[in-house]
C-alpha cells in the first residue's frame, strides 16, 4: 500500500492523507498526514486495514500538491556514510557507530516544490535516500522489534550546503536549511520496496548516484534499533537511511546545484521524487 499527505486548502497549509491507487489519490479525510494514521494504527490495530479499502474524495495525481509524507515529525534523523561507495569517494574510512546529525521540520517540503538555493551558500549538492518512516512507538528495540516497526519508506534529497557543512567538524549547519528537503512523494509499506533495492539520482536528467540497499552498512532495522536505544521513536518520526557514492563535491572538480535544475531520485519499489532547484526569493514557497 503507497500512502501520501496531499495539499488540500486553498492556502496549501491544510493536509489530508490519502492512498495512492495508480494515477489517483484516494483523499483519507481523518488524518491529517501519514504520520497521523501511524499514530492511530498504534491505538487501533485495525487501522491499516481499514484505510486499505476506504473510500473518500478522489484526487487526480497529475494535478495532485504534495506536501511532506511526514509533515512535522518529532525526530528527522540522518545518517552519514552509510555506503560503501560513498564511503570510499569521500576519503574516509567509515565509522564504528552510525554517524548521526539531524534536521529540523522547517528543513522539509514535498515532491514537486522547489529546493530553494539560500544567498549564503555556493556549494549545495544532492544525496538522494532511502527513509524510514517509522510506524509504531519504539524504545530499546531489538532487531526483529525494530524491523517490525518500521511503517513504511519513502524518498529524500538530503540537500547539502556544504560549504556550511564543512564549517566545523558537526554538520548539522549544513544540513538543515529551510525548504531544502524534499520528502515523498508517498510512503510505500515495507512489503513494496523490491529486495535489494536500487537508488538512482539524476539531475536534469543526467544519472549522478547509483546504488544498492546490500551497499549500505548498517540495515535500515538496525538503525532503528541503535536510535531507539537511547531515544523514544514515535509514530511519523524519520530516518534516512545514507547517500551512495555519485554526490558533486566529490567530483573533480566539484559540481553543485544550479537555478533551474531539477533533481529526480528514484527507488525500485517505490517510485521517482522530482523536486526543481530554484534561487531563493525566485517564487514564493
Amino acid at each position: 500500500m503507497r500512502l501520501a499527505t496531499l495539499r488540500t486548502g486553498a492556502n496549501g497549509r491544510t493536509t489530508t492523507a490519502a492512498r495512492i491507487e495508480g494515477d489517483r489519490a484516494i483523499l483519507l479525510d481523518e488524518f491529517e498526514d501519514v504520520a497521523a494514521v501511524f499514530a492511530a494504527q498504534a491505538k487501533d490495530g485495525g487501522v491499516m486495514e481499514r484505510v486499505a479499502s476506504a473510500g473518500g474524495e478522489i484526487r487526480d495525481l497529475s494535478t495532485a500538491r504534495f506536501a511532506p509524507v511526514v509533515t512535522a515529525p518529532g525526530k528527522i534523523f540522518c545518517i552519514g556514510m552509510n555506503y560503501r561507495a560513498h564511503i570510499k569517494e569521500m576519503g574516509r574510512t567509515g565509522y564504528a557507530h552510525p554517524a548521526l546529525f539531524a534536521k529540523c521540520k522547517e528543513a522539509l517540503i514535498g515532491a514537486g516544490e522547489s529546493i530553494l538555493l539560500p544567498p549564503e551558500s555556493e556549494s549545495v549538492d544532492w544525496e538522494g535516500e532511502l527513509v524510514v518512516i517509522v510506524g509504531k512507538r519504539l524504545r530499546r528495540a531489538d532487531l526483529v522489534d525494530a524491523l517490525d516497526g518500521i511503517g513504511g519508506y519513502t524518498l529524500m534529497c538530503d540537500t547539502s550546503m556544504r560549504d556550511w557543512q564543512y564549517r566545523t567538524s558537526q554538520w548539522l549547519q549544513g544540513k538543515t536549511w529551510e525548504h531544502s528537503t524534499p520528502l515523498g512523494p508517498w510512503l510505500a509499506t515495507p512489503d513494496e520496496l523490491a529486495a535489494d533495492a536500487e537508488l538512482v539520482t539524476r539531475v536534469d536528467g543526467e544519472e549522478m548516484q547509483r546504488g544498492r540497499v546490500s551497499d549500505l552498512v548498517i540495515s535500515p532495522h538496525a538503525l532503528v534499533s541503535y536510535i531507539s536505544t537511547f531515544v523514544t521513536l514515535e509514530p511519523g518520526d524519520v530516518i534516512a537511511t545514507g547517500t551512495p557514492g555519485g554526490v558533486g563535491h566529490a567530483r573533480t572538480p566539484p559540481i553543485y546545484l544550479k537555478h533551474g535544475q531539477n533533481v529526480e531520485i528514484s527507488v525500485s519499489g517505490i517510485g521517482s521524487l522530482r523536486a526543481n532547484v530554484e534561487h531563493e526569493g525566485a517564487s514564493t514557497p
